[in-house]
């Protein structure tokens, strides 16, 4: 590892880790505070772009869709927080026109890659679909029945010509019995972090008890109804990393591959 170093005072020098996040409300528990670090420098993006971040050395740490963990060779889980759910999510859903069972062509939002693989194992395995991906962003995505909607989007415009939908995360639930983790911290194998997961678990804990802070920051910007938001952060989603979500993410993979959405069944490996 290379990072970029900083002067910390009385002379010493400690690096600067490159951090790589999702800018939506469902991390900011995640890296509370972590904008003030002098040891951290903080980026946010989409998720989709977050792998390329480690594979180009950007980041040294990076809230990974989990299932890009298996697009890389020599990552390792950091098992200091992720976002994830046991049961309903809310922001990640898929709208139809028609009955879900009957779906034949889906338009995604690729900003999630693990979302889209995600609809496409519940399909599969709830109705035996395999529907047709478009893009959601391509000119004629809103004449598609169905759309997979993932983050704030799903609160500030849900398609009024699509009434019916799925949450994700409850279908998962329903059909494994299991929580299920959307992204985690993630490193590069030679990367050392430190003391950095012990600070990420920190800001994690002092975060789930400022949840009406973060509330009060960032939800209205985001388009979030402050109630809404609060139930969301508060009792929705789950930003522990124990021995049932990682059950609960090799479990996803073994699933992704099983339907030929992945190459290669890699084991996870922890740091």
């Amino acid at each position: 590892m290379d990072p970029a170093v900083a002067q910390a005072p009385a002379g010493r020098v400690r690096p600067v880790l490159h951090v790589g996040s999702v800018s939506y409300l469902n991390a900011k528990p995640l890296i509370y505070g972590l904008e003030d670090d002098p040891r951290l420098q903080l980026d946010l993006e989409v998720p989709a772009r977050l792998l390329e971040g480690l594979r180009t050395r950007r980041y040294d740490l990076a809230l990974l869709p989990v299932i890009d963990y298996q697009r890389h060779a020599g990552l390792k889980l950091v098992p200091a927080g992720g976002i994830g759910c046991d049961g309903p999510t809310l922001t990640v859903r898929i709208f139809s026109a028609e009955p879900i069972e009957k779906i034949q062509t889906l338009a995604c939002d690729r900003d999630s890659h693990t979302s889209t693989v995600l609809a496409q194992i519940l399909l599969a395995e709830r109705w035996g679909l395999k529907p047709k991906l478009v893009d959601l962003a391509a000119a004629d995505a809103a004449a598609h029945t169905a759309v997979l909607l993932i983050g704030d989007k799903v609160v500030r415009r849900q398609p009024p010509d699509k009434p019916r939908h799925i949450d994700l995360g409850a279908l998962w639930k329903e059909l494994t019995g299991m929580p299920f983790v959307f992204a985690v911290w993630t490193t590069r194998a030679e990367v050392d972090l430190g003391d950095l997961p012990q600070r990420l678990e920190r800001a994690k804990r002092l975060a789930l008890a400022h949840v009406d802070a973060i509330v009060r920051q960032h939800a209205a910007a985001l388009g979030w109804p402050v109630d809404l938001a609060r139930q969301y952060l508060g009792e929705l989603l789950k930003y522990d990393i124990g021995p049932s979500q990682l059950q609960a993410i090799r479990r996803f993979h073994e699933l992704a591959f099983k339907h030929g959405l992945i190459d290669q069944l890699r084991p996870l490996q922890i740091y």
